[in-house]
């Protein structure tokens, strides 16, 4: 499942606890990411689904639910 993969991300390379990373959370004011934690994530993301995604698609991201149905939708 696309979540268990991005909270697997989010939990091992930004040591975010896990009970914190729901479909809800926001990025930015629940998870504390700033924009280089923002791109590392997506790059692991890409890595991770053999996908690449758009500069213009990542600025759009707010909540976890936004890249995991950005992922479902691309992959």
């Amino acid at each position: 499942m696309v979540l268990d993969q991005i909270k697997k991300i989010l939990v091992e390379t930004m040591d975010i606890e896990e009970e914190k990373v729901t479909l809800d959370a926001k990025l930015k004011d629940d998870l504390n990411l700033d924009s280089l934690d923002s791109v590392e994530l997506i790059m692991s993301a890409e890595e991770e689904f053999g996908i690449e995604i758009p500069d213009e698609d990542v600025m759009n991201f707010k909540t976890v639910n936004d890249i995991v149905n950005y992922i479902e939708e691309h992959k």
